[in-house]
């Protein structure tokens, strides 16, 4: 347990523009290790706030408060008391129960999570397996990713280790999936060296029910010539020059950004920890533009058609579900699934479908209140159709939003519990082209209750497997 130094009380007055023109010992500490000087601008942000509150509204002002100094908390109880212009115009600032708590190293769990986090934003391969460590599902971005999907696309069902060239590793599968985590590897069609991330799913008590598989690479994918004699025809500048080339620099920043909030380098000051966070927020929201732009090029292109396979959109929902799990339980949502023994067969890509309903379920999350529920159904309609609806319980959309929420850099025109809405405003957009590419639409329905929506449902219709 941290040992506690606790001192009685700590004083400081500052003047008129906030600067700490005398203080003792401890508090003089902590000025320096913020940071300030002495004289010179409050520098420790929480008391600083509370000076200014007090000397601008004229009242005394009690409160706890917490600090770190680079190496320890620093916490107490401030009064602030401001000052009439007799006495300088400034605070009288008091800290009681001073204490002084060494910092809680971050523990190997956090760590690890977040080191997943930058995985995840530097992939540019994931898959999903089986507790066997069989592919079920495998999405490559790169341009040189090609090839490894149709081998899998084309036999399906194998070990992850069958489709790539191990490095370093003489035994053959069955291996003890620890083993393998980490390991390098090279792909058919590939110049570049892979690492191979496997994040088990489920199983905290026992062996996994199966894996989230990264492939990351060791460098950015390079142009080639006539790659690069493309970007003249600007409708191709962003998918297939820009995103592969700027997602190895994003995801630097983001790990760089993880890092330094994580305090690895070394002690940082509370906020800075924040703003580091801030960045590493924004690298991976950039991250998610330059896949939805990549996206929008491939939807836009002249002759972009889709497979016609045979699809069971319960599974799909399920697999959705799935990969949205942890975020819908962060927020305390509830997520209404179908029964896995149903089926609702479509003719329709698998990948486009399954990209559609995480667009879907991700934005109904995101829109949802805290403990609500989104509901995944499926269906048929009379005219040979199948489809499947994703339901949720937000503040709906009015008619006018509905009238443009398809548009494209439409950014739903609803705010989420955070008040924000920080989408590239391509999902929806991208998500019709898709469903309209497969023969079938994706509509919108927001039920009234009076001049009160109640949730938005978005329903995805496809052609009925024959």
């Amino acid at each position: 347990m941290a040992e506690r130094e606790t001192l009685l009380a700590a004083r400081g007055l500052t003047d008129e523009q906030d600067r700490l023109l005398t203080v003792d010992g401890p508090l003089a500490d902590l000025q320096e290790s913020c940071g300030g000087m002495i004289p010179g601008t409050l520098a420790v942000p929480e008391l600083l706030n509370l000076v200014q509150q007090a000397r601008e509204m004229g009242l005394r002002i009690a409160r706890e408060f917490s600090a770190f100094d680079g190496l320890e908390t620093v916490s107490g109880f401030a009064r602030i008391r401001p000052l009439d212009e007799a006495e300088g115009g400034g605070c009288e600032v008091v800290i009681e129960n001073w204490q002084r708590i060494p910092a809680k190293p971050t523990s190997t769990r956090e760590m690890a999570e977040r080191l997943d986090a930058i995985d995840r934003a530097a992939a540019e391969v994931t898959a999903r397996l089986d507790a066997s460590q069989r592919v079920q599902l495998l999405i490559g971005e790169g341009g040189d990713t090609g090839e490894l999907q149709a081998l899998v696309r084309d036999e399906p069902g194998k070990p992850w280790s069958d489709y790539v060239s191990l490095r370093g590793v003489a035994h053959r599968q069955p291996l003890h999936w620890r083993l393998l985590d980490g390991v390098e590897c090279e792909i058919p069609g590939s110049e570049r060296i892979w690492r191979v991330r496997l994040l088990p799913l489920g199983g905290d008590t026992g062996e996994p029910r199966g894996f989230e598989m990264l492939l990351v690479a060791d460098s950015p994918l390079e142009m080639s010539e006539t790659e690069a004699d493309s970007t003249a025809d600007h409708s191709r500048l962003i998918g297939s020059a820009l995103t592969p080339v700027l997602r190895q620099p994003i995801a630097r920043v983001i790990a760089n950004a993880e890092t330094i909030r994580a305090k690895l380098a070394g002690p940082l000051r509370t906020e800075y920890s924040d703003y580091a966070g801030n960045i590493a927020a924004a690298g991976q929201h950039l991250a998610g533009m330059l896949d939805d732009l990549a996206d929008l090029e491939v939807v836009e292109a002249p002759g972009f058609s889709t497979a016609k396979d045979k699809v069971d959109l319960v599974d799909v929902a399920r697999r959705a579900a799935g990969i949205l799990g942890v975020r819908a339980q962060d927020r305390s949502i509830k997520l209404d699934i179908p029964d896995e023994g149903g089926h609702a067969l479509a003719s329709a890509e698998f990948r486009r479908v399954l990209q559609i309903l995480i667009n879907l379920i991700g934005n109904a999350i995101a829109y949802s209140p805290e403990g609500s529920a989104v509901t995944i159904a499926t269906g048929k309609s009379g005219s040979g159709m199948v489809q499947i609806s994703v339901t949720d319980e937000g503040p709906g959309v009015s008619e006018e939003q509905a009238a443009k929420i398809f548009d494209k850099f439409e950014r739903l025109g609803r705010d989420g519990d955070d008040g924000n809405d920080t989408g590239s405003g391509l999902g929806l957009y991208i998500s019709r082209k898709l469903a309209l590419a497969m023969d079938g639409d994706l509509t919108l329905e927001s039920p009234a209750d009076g001049t009160k929506a109640l949730g938005a449902r978005f329903t995805l219709s496809l052609p009925a497997f024959e």
